[in-house]
């Protein structure tokens, strides 16, 4: 089959990627595994920060030469026994979701693996979502939703750090439809964007301390959301001003760099007493949950929320996205076409 691999990261992924059109196909299926044409998939930070950060960790937990990606859309193919025989997808059927990430047969190819819980129907009727940007709802939407959902209530106030990307985008419109209100903070070029998607108000970072912003406005937020990772570096510890004393602070943002994982160490460990923040903290990790696949994907076919794509690739382009993706200005999301797309 058609697909990008990569034997090595050195380098940035996007410079080790090759287009082999003699690729393995994906192993025989599991009883709950679902074989799906890759129709479009969009590229995320984590394809390239996990084997780049984790180094040999990586290489030891996923056989090389393997192909990159976890979100996809695209048709089912096969169906292993018991999803077979559970009869909720059929071959033929649109869906999306998310591969396994430490998966050696990512999204970047012509087919992929996914399980249920990693998987759900395009919804029908749709008619404000597409099967290319089905593709985005994977990864972007689940963080986002997992992120907000579980901590807030009609009323609250909500403040997304970095509201113009993947994330981003889908965090406002998801706080909007729990009906939160919402503070973000983004570049003066988003602002306008980030207003449309639902956000009460915008702090330009550019033209605004954010911090000292928030904390001007007092302890009124239920929930912050950081998706960008210590810029600026005093959020967390401005949280003690600007968050209710029963909010939280969700961090999504951060790299694999000991650099980096030293400074999410200290805002989770570094106590208040010594200068550390006293709001409570977590690190958001996603977990695949079909009925959130579901929920997500109803809001997008009924236009509840919008799926932001700024930029759509052919197949043979795809190193081009992530080059575009590694810049950290990406509006929204990005997708690639599945190679027998054009």
């Amino acid at each position: 089959m058609q697909a990008w691999l990569y034997d090595s990261v050195a380098g940035g992924l996007e410079t080790r990627m090759r287009l082999a059109t003699d690729a393995p196909l994906p192993p025989a299926l599991g009883p709950n595994d679902i074989l799906v044409k890759v129709h479009a998939m969009s590229p995320n930070p984590a394809d390239y920060k996990f084997p780049e950060g984790l180094g040999l960790l990586w290489r030891l937990a996923v056989p090389l030469p393997a192909t990159p990606g976890t979100d996809f859309s695209g048709t089912i193919t096969e169906l292993g026994d018991a999803i077979r025989d559970a009869g909720e997808f059929t071959v033929g059927q649109p869906v999306y979701g998310w591969s396994s990430l430490a998966g050696r047969h990512g999204s970047l190819g012509e087919y992929v693996v996914a399980t249920r819980d990693g998987c759900a129907p395009v919804p029908s009727p749709a008619a404000a979502l597409t099967l290319e940007s089905a593709a985005c709802l994977g990864v972007a939407a689940q963080t986002a939703y997992q992120a907000i959902s579980p901590y807030v209530a009609p009323g609250d106030w909500v403040f997304i750090n970095g509201g113009s990307g993947g994330v981003g985008t889908f965090a406002i419109q998801i706080a909007c439809a729990l009906g939160c209100r919402v503070v973000v903070s983004c570049s003066g070029r988003n602002a306008e964007l980030c207003r449309s998607l639902g956000a009460d108000e915008v702090l330009v970072y550019t033209e605004v301390d954010v911090s000292e912003a928030l904390k001007a406005k007092g302890p009124m937020f239920k929930l912050a959301l950081d998706n960008v990772g210590f810029d600026p570096p005093d959020l967390y510890k401005a949280a003690d001003e600007y968050l209710l004393p029963a909010g939280r602070f969700v961090q999504v943002g951060a790299g694999l760099a000991l650099r980096d994982m030293m400074s999410t160490a200290g805002r989770a460990l570094w106590p208040a007493r010594l200068g550390g923040g006293s709001r409570k903290w977590q690190f958001m990790g996603m977990q695949t949950k079909h009925e959130d696949l579901v929920t997500l994907g109803r809001w997008a076919a009924d236009g509840e929320i919008k799926v932001v794509v700024s930029e759509s690739y052919k197949f043979e382009d795809a190193p081009k996205a992530y080059e575009k993706l590694r810049t950290g200005r990406t509006i929204g999301c990005l997708v690639v076409k599945g190679p027998d797309e054009k």
